[in-house]
């Protein structure tokens, strides 16, 4: 089971809600919809996504770098490394 295992529905459904969200800024780009107001709603897309992301971090610090971090050795090192590529992704975007 991946570290969101327990979080599964919660981000199904916040990603289900983005969709949704990207669906209507294609809708408003169709529609002419003013500029500032697409740009508002892409950048609360982007919210809703790092939000995504913060929580699967979390749940992957949380249980499979724990996890590998008890095991020790090489599989604890590949986890570390692994989670700061991933918080550096993170941060660049």
């Amino acid at each position: 089971m991946h570290g969101y295992g327990e979080d599964k529905a919660k981000v199904l459904t916040r990603l289900h809600r983005i969709e949704g969200q990207v669906r209507a800024l294609a809708a408003m780009v169709e529609e002419d919809r003013y500029c500032i107001d697409v740009l508002t709603q892409i950048s609360a897309a982007d919210s809703a996504l790092k939000s995504v992301a913060l929580l699967l971090l979390d749940d992957h610090l949380h249980h499979c770098v724990r996890q590998a971090a008890e095991e020790g050795g090489p599989v604890a090192d590949e986890k570390l490394t692994e989670a700061s590529a991933a918080i550096a992704r993170l941060v660049k975007s």
